[in-house]
């Protein structure tokens, strides 16, 4: 009995954690092979020692996540051909697997060896003439930051704390996102809005492309339109003001501006043919009654 009890407790958990995302993947055509991972809560301790090993103060959201599930893995595919595909992925690395992005330097590497820091050079440059923003994370010691999720490969989503200093301790952190070409791009300022974004997206692939300025692939857009209808023609609303950026409009007047017909006037003669109509008419008119007569 007690074991059954404990099961259903997990599984309200469960249906807490995943926000009833299940339920809805499930009733959706064609998806197949809805997969949740059940994980452990950590412990505190684990957390206290992340928290002292990385000089960094976990956010509350963050902490309460990590007390009632070590990580999160929820994964979903379509049918095609008969064959299972795998298609959405939402995770949240276990605290284990929360490394920081940038490992400390090997003693096997060489001296002048390129990295991550080297890409902050924009912003000492004078000859660039503009400044790089200064909200974007660092690859220096400025920033220290941790992988949330890998993305499968296209990208990288990090829990990052900027401005800080060398054995202070570090309190507040954003959630960025870093696409393939190593440029940064905001996607909330706590972790719980961004749980919520990740849950309202289905884990699509390249759903974090939508806060970029260029959005995901042709084939994610596809993917988003047919499982994610809404969200994804607001996220276009959203990316243009009008609304109409991404079609293409033909306007009549302005296309076929030379070739349109202008309508000719009609000439006098027209009025006085038509007096010479009458007149012959009321002749005639005459005539017929002169006959009566």
């Amino acid at each position: 009995m007690e074991e059954t009890k404990e099961s259903v407790s997990f599984k309200g958990v469960a249906e807490r954690l995943t926000i009833g995302i299940t339920r809805i993947l499930e009733n959706m055509p064609g998806v197949v092979d809805v997969r949740f991972v059940e994980r452990e809560p950590a412990e505190k301790r684990s957390l206290l020692s992340w928290e002292q090993k990385n000089t960094c103060i976990l956010p509350e959201d963050l902490r309460d996540f990590y007390l009632t599930t070590d990580g999160f893995t929820l994964t979903w595919g379509v049918k095609l051909d008969n064959e299972c595909v795998s298609l959405g992925c939402m995770m949240i690395n276990s605290v284990a697997r929360l490394c920081p992005l940038l490992q400390p330097v090997s003693l096997f590497s060489l001296p002048n060896a390129p990295s991550l820091a080297d890409l902050d050079w924009e912003e000492n440059s004078t000859e660039s003439g503009k400044r790089h923003a200064s909200a974007a994370p660092h690859f220096d010691s400025r920033c220290r930051i941790f992988e949330l999720d890998s993305c499968g490969g296209n990208g990288k989503v990090c829990l990052v704390y900027k401005n800080c200093t060398s054995g202070v301790v570090a309190q507040q952190s954003e959630i960025w996102f870093l696409d393939r070409s190593l440029c940064w791009h905001f996607l909330t300022a706590t972790f719980t809005s961004y749980y919520r974004l990740m849950i309202t997206h289905l884990g699509l692939p390249e759903w974090q492309y939508a806060f970029t300025p260029y959005g995901p692939s042709p084939q994610a857009k596809q993917w988003a339109s047919l499982y994610q209808p809404l969200i994804f023609s607001s996220e276009l609303s959203l990316a243009d003001p009008a609304g109409d950026s991404y079609l293409n409009k033909l306007d009549p007047t302005k296309g076929f501006k030379g070739k349109t017909k202008v309508p000719v006037p009609k000439k006098k003669q027209t009025a006085q043919c038509s007096l010479g109509s009458t007149g012959k008419s009321q002749g005639s008119t005459g005539r017929h009654i002169g006959v009566k007569r």
